[in-house]
C-alpha cells in the first residue's frame, strides 16, 4: 500500500486511520510547496491534485481523505460504530467534510497566505469555523465521541483538524470549545496519534511561503 502523504489537516486524519488499524504501508512524501502534486504522475493518482491518496497493492486507487477513511474503516470493519449508526457517522465526517475543513481552510488562507488584507474575506471564514466548532462543541457536551458510544473516523476527522486551529485562533487554539477540546486531547494521547506526529520528523519538506510556493499552492493566482 502506497500512502501520499503531507503533514496537513486531511493526510493527518488518514495516517490517522492507517496508525490505528495496523496496516503496513510505504509513506510516499508529496511537496506541495514545490509543486510535486501537480507531477503527471501524481495527477494519474489523484487529478484534483490534492493529498491524501493511497494505492494498494492490486492497483486499487482511492483519493480524498473521507473517501480513504470510509474505504479503510468499511473494508476492515473498524471504526464505523454499530449499524445504527451509520447515518449519523455519515453525516457528521461530512459536516466535517463539508463545512469545517473547507472553511477552516479559506480561514488560514485568508488569515496567513492571502497577498492583500480583505478584512471581509477573514471575518466570512473565521466566523464559519466559529459556529461549526461551536456545533461540535455542543455535540460533544453530553457525549464522549461524535457518533455512537465508541471512537470513529469521524472523531479521527475532526482531530485531523484540530491540530490545525493555532492557526486560525492563535495560542487560544481550541480553548472556546472545551468539549472539543477534550475530545482533540483524548486521541492525541493515544499511541497512533503519537505515530502520526513523528511521520514530520522522517521528512524533509519546503517550509518557505514563497513566491515559488505561493504558486504552486494557488496556481489560479498566478494565472489571474
Amino acid at each position: 500500500m502506497k500512502f501520499y502523504y503531507h503533514p496537513s489537516p486531511n493526510p493527518l486524519k488518514t495516517a490517522l486511520l492507517l496508525e490505528e488499524l495496523g496496516l503496513d504501508y510505504d509513506l510516499i512524501p508529496v511537496d506541495t510547496f514545490k509543486g510535486e502534486q501537480h507531477a503527471a504522475d501524481f495527477l494519474a493518482i489523484n487529478p484534483n491534485a490534492k493529498v491524501p491518496a493511497l494505492v494498494e497493492g492490486d492497483g486499487t486507487t482511492v483519493f480524498d481523505s473521507n473517501a480513504i477513511l470510509l474505504y479503510l474503516a468499511d473494508k476492515a470493519g473498524r471504526f464505523t460504530g454499530a449499524p445504527s449508526d451509520r447515518g449519523e457517522l455519515i453525516s457528521w465526517l461530512f459536516f466535517i467534510a463539508t463545512g469545517l475543513s473547507p472553511f477552516s481552510g479559506q480561514a488560514v488562507h485568508f488569515l496567513a497566505m492571502a497577498p492583500e488584507d480583505l478584512p471581509y474575506a477573514k471575518n466570512r471564514y473565521l466566523k464559519e469555523v466559529e459556529r461549526h466548532y461551536r456545533i461540535l462543541d455542543e455535540r460533544l457536551a453530553t457525549r464522549e465521541y461524535l457518533v455512537g458510544d465508541d471512537y470513529s473516523i469521524a472523531d479521527m476527522a475532526l482531530w485531523g483538524w484540530g491540530n490545525f486551529a493555532p492557526y486560525i485562533f492563535g495560542d487560544a487554539g481550541l480553548s472556546a470549545y472545551p468539549n472539543v477540546q477534550r475530545l482533540f486531547d483524548a486521541i492525541s494521547a493515544r499511541p497512533a496519534a503519537a505515530r502520526v506526529h513523528a511521520l514530520k520528523e522522517s521528512l524533509t519538506l519546503k517550509q518557505d511561503l514563497d513566491a515559488d510556493a505561493q504558486k504552486a499552492l494557488f496556481p489560479q493566482n498566478a494565472a489571474a
